[in-house]
């Protein structure tokens, strides 16, 4: 099953910039998870298709589609149980 995390952001959101390191941290524990950053500045076409109206938007899915998706800075710990769910 694969599995992928994409981050919506733009490079002007301050909140996405707080929610990066915790990103790079999940992206180091988690090798067999793709993540996927997308600008929506530059990808409106993929941000339209998910539905982002806030940022920073993560969502997690594997091959049965959307797991879960979290709007605004997120703890570590919720993306990683998402992670797991997706497992």
């Amino acid at each position: 099953m694969s599995i992928k995390l994409l981050d919506f952001y733009a490079d002007w959101c301050g909140p996405c910039k707080t929610q990066d390191p915790i990103l790079d941290e999940l992206e180091a524990d988690y090798t067999e998870v793709a993540f996927e950053k997308i600008n929506v500045d530059d990808e409106q076409d993929i941000a339209n298709q998910y539905e982002v109206r806030s940022l920073p938007t993560v969502v997690v899915e594997n091959d049965d589609g959307v797991v879960d998706r979290f709007i605004g800075v997120t703890q570590r710990e919720d993306i990683e149980a998402a992670i797991q769910q997706a497992l």
